[in-house]
This record gives C-alpha cells, sequence and structure tokens, in this order.
C-alpha cells in the first residue's frame, strides 16, 4: 500500500501521485518523515525541501517556503503558499538571489534577508546544488 500525495500551492497541484515516503520540514521540530500507516498528524510547515519517494521509485524533491502539512489515512496534503517543484527553479537565478541576499545581510542583518538567503538556499538545495544544512 502507498501513500496518496497532493503538494498544492494556491496556482495548482504542483504533484500528486503515490508515494512510498515522504519527508518534510516542520516549523521549529526539523524534518519529519510518514510512511503508510503514519498516525493522523497536522503541522506547520518551515522553509525547507520536501522530499517524495514515488511508488515507481522517483525521488521529487520540492523547494517549501512555509505552509501546512496534513496526513490521515494514508493521505499527504502539502499546503503551502509558495512551492516550487526542483524541476521548475531557475537554478542561476537562485544562485544570484542567494548573492543577493548575502550582501543584504552584511549591510543590514534582520529577518528579512535572512528570511530571503534561506529562500534562495532551500530552491538550490532542492536542484541538489546546494548541500550544506
Amino acid at each position: 500500500m502507498a501513500l496518496e500525495v497532493q503538494v498544492v500551492s494556491p496556482e495548482a497541484i504542483l504533484w500528486s501521485g503515490e508515494a512510498e515516503r515522504v519527508i518534510t520540514r516542520t516549523l521549529g521540530e526539523g524534518d519529519i518523515a510518514f510512511l503508510t500507516g503514519h498516525a493522523p498528524f497536522v503541522g506547520a510547515l518551515g522553509i525547507g525541501v520536501t522530499e517524495i519517494l514515488g511508488a515507481d521509485g522517483e525521488t521529487v524533491r520540492v523547494a517549501v517556503h512555509g505552509g501546512f502539512v496534513e496526513v490521515s489515512y494514508n493521505r499527504v496534503s502539502i499546503l503551502s503558499d509558495v512551492a516550487e517543484l526542483a524541476d521548475h527553479i531557475d537554478e542561476d537565478r537562485a544562485r544570484q538571489a542567494k548573492e543577493r541576499a548575502e550582501k543584504a545581510l552584511q549591510e543590514a542583518h534582520d529577518d528579512e534577508n535572512q528570511a530571503a538567503l534561506q529562500r534562495a538556499e532551500t530552491r538550490l538545495r532542492a536542484k541538489g546544488t546546494l548541500t550544506s544544512a
């Protein structure tokens, strides 16, 4: 038996299908993995990469910038205002955003600049081109 998974943003259903496992980052709690038979769960999502191991063995990576995850009866729903499939992320643009955020942090170390850096790094992690934590 597989999980039924949906990743939804306001614009579209970004990914829908069967999966063996879903790993996502919850707000303040770290990463959590869901397998079939997982107890019901609702949590707030932080900024991070969600990894879906599809029933076909393919791994789908999604840059998620907050939202919620709900798990019940072998269904996992990820609802995010901003989420991007790794295949749709422009790596050059993400690198430029990272550089801008790093420069802005040197000038003013504030929450907005820190969040911009975190979002850019998450996009690069989803692409698999940034491996640091």
